[in-house]
């Protein structure tokens, strides 16, 4: 499934391709996508719509950054290179 973010005035995200809402308070929200982990920021922040079944999420609030974390390794510090 193709994600797709929609910020309007930087205070209603809308988006798909959500399979988890890993935790939600008033300054973040994380969210597991099928992208990765998005981590949403903000003051405020209120979840307006949430369907899991169609991976539809809605996102109030005045939102200061979205961050999609970097997936993390298995190898560890000494397995890099």
């Amino acid at each position: 499934m193709a994600q797709k973010l929609t910020l309007e005035d930087r205070n209603r995200l809308t988006m798909n391709a959500v399979t988890e809402v890993v935790s939600f308070e008033e300054s973040t929200v994380v969210l597991q996508t099928e992208l990765g982990t998005l981590v949403v920021q903000g003051r405020e922040l209120k979840l307006k719509t949430l369907s899991l079944e169609g991976g539809q999420v809605a996102v109030d609030g005045e939102i200061t950054a979205l961050v999609y974390e970097e997936p993390r390794s298995r190898r560890g510090w000494w397995g890099r290179g």
